[in-house]
């Protein structure tokens, strides 16, 4: 008698996850590997964010929050979007949970019915999927590749929209791939989204401070979709906050109602040192924080350079984010030094027990084609992995 559910089955592990932990397990064995799978920043919290949880421990911010989190803190979320991206929300509006990840379950969870479809562009963030599973909906992809520079077109969205669809969840700055939508490419969405006033945009823009073209743009800015769009955001990659784990939606008024229940039976409110701690950092000039994004422009900027001449990669430049996504299509179908390579996922492997290097294989993010890699690592790391990884396959033998 299998006692797990059959929505637990359903689901996959994370293979960003599966490969950090094969990482992990080497590098405890002796063996030097240089890990680039995880999306995280190698810097330390701002010292004023710092300080600010200090100070809350000592005021004693111990106890339950309200379940959308402090007024406070949705007051300087809402001054931020206002400040950044032209849109105006109320605290009511505003929802903060635990991670980015909870704010899209939430509203998966308000949304979402058994059967229902959820339209992801391709590649995606590898949580959506098994997000769409564990919500009981059903995934419907739209192809892109690294020619349109894994953007979907509005044509292609139309042509996907049926009936059965609820939610169209996408990531602009995009996590695997680096690409954003343009201004123009969003208005165009939105034109189509506003026709199907019963399709819910669910916008992660978690990435949009890490922008090296500085044009990020929400598609909540456009009044025709405003009142179908959740703004997805968080503290995590911008402030390098990831553990601290605040992220929060803003929604039109009754999809914000429907997070908040959601929540309230879920897990309340968010950690309130990190709510606190969270308020400093939103309310600071962002220039304070941009020494980060010029790191990792110049750690960008390095690796395509050493990329370019990997054989049989095919690589374009990505403008936001911190990965690399690049088609390694070449040497799907062929032995790799006696290693059959069946898609992404088994050229990943390769790479780990080949060059001691770690990324994660494309399968996952819906693209079995590429390859991803973080480059949120320390220039001296990025240049040892993309040699290695050269070396490996300049000298393997390949049939």
């Amino acid at each position: 008698m299998n006692k797990l559910s059959d929505r637990l089955n359903r689901l996959s592990y994370s293979q960003t996850f599966v490969m950090s932990n094969k990482a992990r397990e080497m590098k405890a064995a002796g063996i030097d590997v240089i890990s680039l799978t995880l999306g995280e920043p190698d810097f330390d919290v701002p010292a004023n964010i710092k300080q600010a949880a200090f100070d809350a421990i000592n005021q004693n911010f111990s106890h339950y929050s309200p379940v959308p989190g402090f007024l406070e803190l949705r007051q300087a979320i809402a001054k931020k979007l206002k400040r950044d991206n032209h849109l105006d929300y109320k605290p009511t509006q505003i929802c903060i949970s635990n991670g980015a990840k909870q704010s899209i379950l939430n509203v998966l969870a308000a949304v979402v019915n058994d059967g229902d479809e959820v339209i992801l562009p391709a590649p995606y963030w590898v949580s959506y999927d098994e997000m769409v599973k564990m919500m009981g909906g059903n995934s419907v992809f739209i192809e892109t590749n690294i020619d349109t520079e894994f953007k979907m077109t509005a044509e292609q969205l139309e042509a996907a929209i049926t009936p059965k669809t609820k939610v169209i969840l996408y990531s602009s700055p995009c996590n695997p791939s680096g690409s954003y939508y343009t201004k123009d490419e969003l208005e165009k969405i939105a034109n189509v989204v506003a026709k199907y006033p019963y399709v819910t945009i669910i916008s992660d823009e978690i990435y949009e401070y890490i922008n090296y073209d500085g044009k990020h743009t929400s598609i909540a800015e456009f009044p025709q979709v405003y009142e179908q769009t959740a703004v997805i955001n968080g503290m995590s990659k911008a402030f390098a906050m990831t553990g601290w784990r605040i992220g929060y939606s803003a929604c039109p008024e009754w999809l914000a109602k429907a997070c908040d229940k959601v929540q309230g039976q879920m897990t309340s409110g968010a950690n309130t040192v990190a709510q606190r701690a969270s308020i400093t950092g939103l309310e600071t000039d962002p220039s304070e924080y941009h020494f980060m994004v010029e790191s990792f422009e110049k750690r960008r900027n390095l690796v395509f350079e050493l990329i370019k001449d990997i054989p049989g990669f095919k690589v374009n430049l990505p403008k936001a984010a911190f990965y690399f996504f690049p088609d390694i299509s070449y040497y799907i179908g062929k032995t790799i030094d006696g290693v059959l390579i069946n898609n992404s996922d088994d050229f990943a492997m390769f790479l780990l027990e080949k060059s001691h290097v770690a990324c994660v294989g494309g399968v996952s993010f819906g693209d079995a084609n590429c390859i991803r890699f973080s480059y949120a690592a320390s220039e001296e790391e990025l240049k040892e992995a993309m040699s290695r990884i050269r070396k490996a396959l300049t000298e393997a033998e390949i049939h």
